[in-house]
């Protein structure tokens, strides 16, 4: 396991590229989504349907978590690739969470 400091460095930076990367999709494709940071938190706020995706680093247990479709997302460092993974599925948090608009956008 990482240590803290440097979890907290790499959290820092995936959800740094994560809200700029979203915030130029939401400009760029007129999204259904907005983008809100909060004390490190990322939001996605979805406006039909009505709904919100939190995306937040857990640091005591080193994991980004994503509540989102009613599950929560646990994804680990993944030192050898140098970004956050879902362990079960192997997708990169940005893959996850592009997967997971989709998901949404379909209901």
């Amino acid at each position: 396991m990482i240590d803290e400091q440097e979890f907290r460095r790499a959290a820092e930076g995936a959800l740094d590229a994560l809200k700029r990367r979203l915030i130029a999709r939401e400009e760029e494709e007129d999204a259904d989504f907005e983008v809100e940071e909060q004390n490190g938190v990322l939001n996605v706020l979805f406006e039909e349907p009505a709904g919100k995706f939190v995306i937040t680093p857990n640091t005591p247990v080193r994991q980004i978590w994503i509540s989102a479709l009613a599950t929560s997302f646990k994804l680990d460092w993944d030192a050898a690739a140098a970004r956050f993974v879902l362990p079960r599925t192997g997708e990169s948090l940005d893959a996850l969470l592009d997967r997971l608009i989709q998901d949404y956008a379909r209901r």
